[in-house]
């Protein structure tokens, strides 16, 4: 059942970018990077598969999907940057985030946050997410989209030159990416567990 969800989901997204090109790849990655699941591993690589059969330009292709992604960037990072910060430091103790995780956060982005956001962009799953927290944390936002993008377009360019090589057998490399996907996904979850169990403990101690 799942299965034939997913299969149906990818079909249409396939659909989307067959019949409008290019800017199905912008509207779609634009959805990816607005915190939405929806996976760049399927949309690239058939993008490339396209451009392998000449129906759409390899640079196009690449370029549509990193612009997609710095348009939702901008979207998610604002509505960090304006009403996240003020929901946590009012409500952040009702979901275990407190203002000393906060501060610690603002350091952490200070020191190593550039880089941090730059890596992101080409990680599965996280990729999706991650401008949100960056505009939470007030990220220098000159220096994140710039990153933002040049790893999206690195990322892009991945994707797309999968597709283009591998042609055909792009079922092959989705099972792959999926499995990826999980690992990526298990990590996430563990973290969580971590995070909230360390968290619960400190509260009550407090």
């Amino acid at each position: 059942m799942l299965n034939t969800l997913v299969a149906a989901f990818i079909g249409c997204l396939e659909a989307i970018i067959s019949s409008t090109g290019a800017f199905g790849i912008i509207f779609l990655m634009t959805l990816e990077s607005c915190n939405i699941l929806i996976p760049s591993e399927a949309t690239l690589t058939f993008a490339g598969y396209l451009a392998s059969k000449g129906e759409m330009n390899f640079h196009i292709a690449s370029w549509a999907g990193a612009i997609g992604c710095l348009i939702g960037s901008f979207i998610s990072y604002y509505l960090g940057y304006f009403g996240g910060r003020k929901f946590f430091e009012k409500y952040g103790k009702y979901v275990l985030v407190s203002k000393s995780d906060l501060e610690n956060a603002d350091k952490w982005v200070d020191k190593y946050g550039d880089l941090a956001f730059f890596l992101c962009r080409m990680l599965p799953i996280i990729r999706t997410f991650i401008s949100l927290p960056a505009g939470i944390l007030k990220a220098r936002k000159r220096i994140f989209f710039t990153l933002s993008f040049v790893g999206s377009l690195i990322w892009c360019y991945g994707l797309v030159f999968v597709g283009y090589k591998m042609g055909e057998h792009l079922d092959e490399v989705k099972r792959i990416w999926h499995k990826f996907d999980q690992l990526i996904f298990v990590v996430f979850i563990v973290l969580a567990i971590i995070y909230i169990y360390k968290h619960i403990k400190k509260f009550r101690e407090e």
